[in-house]
């Protein structure tokens, strides 16, 4: 009996190897479709990495089975993870640290509007200082990253990061086709637009999907940015645990709160992206292997987002409420705003 039940859960593992073997290779074959289709598309209009995300979304509109959702997890988070690992042995020390300081004063002004200008626009909507700055977060530093980071140290119900979720999707899923068309009306170089999208533009999956959009050196660029960007996760993280913890003593008249595991807070792929780089920037890396693992790279970032549009239906939007919506349109359209003039003001345009 007890031989049985050992064979049966080990058919039941096999089992749901298969199904995630399966679940990740069907995530691969949307993105070898969109790079095919991208090829068909005149003009270049529509990117590989868009197409994806958009042929994904509506795919999960009529299948959605229960059992692609880890290999869904996976691609989407891990495997686009190791694609800007992967990314890094293309690039150098130098130009990461020419990146951030060309974007210093744009990312300043940037946060400043998302939480600053937020206190304010937050009263206007009715939305308690945790919801808004959820979604400020999500706007101004790294989307769904920066909300899952920020929430435990400030208790946020799952409610409101719900809807800090649905709304910086909802703005990156519009963007990222819109962001590549502004770009060329606004007659931007690669380097501007590649700012403008990696300081504007929430997700990193969308950050890589409106740079690639535009043209390929706007993508690496905007891809740094984003990189140079998510690292202010790590103060601001900091800061809202102690914001938290004041107002949860002043609540509760008690002591104590949450504490902060630094070690959790760094995101791990950006260690990786710099050793990558400082190998080619050493000239560790050769010039071949560093343009496959490009190639690689950029793959493995279409298969990423084609993973988050299979996991999101059209349907999901409707759950993020109105005010929400409203407060997070409102905020990324000053940030994006916001971006563009002081952009606009240093002269790169």
């Amino acid at each position: 009996m007890t031989e049985t039940n050992h064979e049966e859960k080990r058919e039941n593992k096999m089992k749901k190897r298969g199904m995630f073997i399966l679940g990740v290779a069907i995530c691969a074959a949307v993105a070898i479709l969109s790079i095919l289709l991208e090829k068909m598309i005149p003009g270049g209009l529509l990117g590989s990495s868009i197409i994806a995300l958009f042929m994904g979304t509506i795919i999960n509109s009529f299948f959605h089975p229960d059992w692609i959702k880890p290999a869904l997890k996976f691609t989407s988070k891990r495997v686009l993870k190791a694609a800007i690992v992967l990314l890094g042995a293309s690039l150098s020390v130098g130009t990461i640290m020419s990146v951030g300081k060309m974007t210093f004063f744009v990312m300043i002004f940037t946060f400043a509007m998302c939480f600053g200008g937020g206190y304010f626009v937050r009263k206007l909507f009715g939305l308690n200082w945790k919801l808004s700055n959820l979604i400020s977060a999500g706007t101004g530093i790294c989307g769904g990253s920066a909300v899952a980071a920020i929430a435990p140290v400030i208790d946020a119900d799952d409610k409101d990061i719900a809807f800090a979720l649905s709304s910086t999707f909802l703005f990156d899923m519009v963007m990222i086709a819109l962001y590549p068309l502004m770009g060329r009306a606004l007659g931007m170089t690669d380097i501007a637009y590649g700012i403008w999208a990696g300081t504007s533009v929430n997700d990193t999956a969308s950050v890589v999907a409106s740079g690639y959009a535009f043209s390929e050196v706007a993508g690496d660029f905007a891809t740094m940015v984003k990189l140079t960007r998510t690292i202010a996760i790590i103060p601001t993280v900091l800061v809202f645990a102690y914001i938290g913890t004041r107002i949860k003593r002043k609540e509760m008249q008690s002591g104590g709160g949450k504490k902060v595991n630094i070690l959790k807070i760094i995101p791990w792929f950006i260690g990786g992206f710099l050793v990558l780089a400082i190998a080619n920037s050493a000239g560790i890396i050769p010039a071949e292997v560093s343009a496959m693992l490009k190639t690689a790279s950029k793959f493995l970032m279409v298969m990423a987002l084609a993973a988050i549009g299979l996991g999101t239906s059209i349907t999901d939007f409707k759950k993020a409420g109105l005010s929400p919506m409203f407060y997070g349109i409102t905020i990324d359209t000053l940030v994006t705003l916001t971006a563009l003039i002081v952009i606009w003001c240093m002269g790169l345009m």
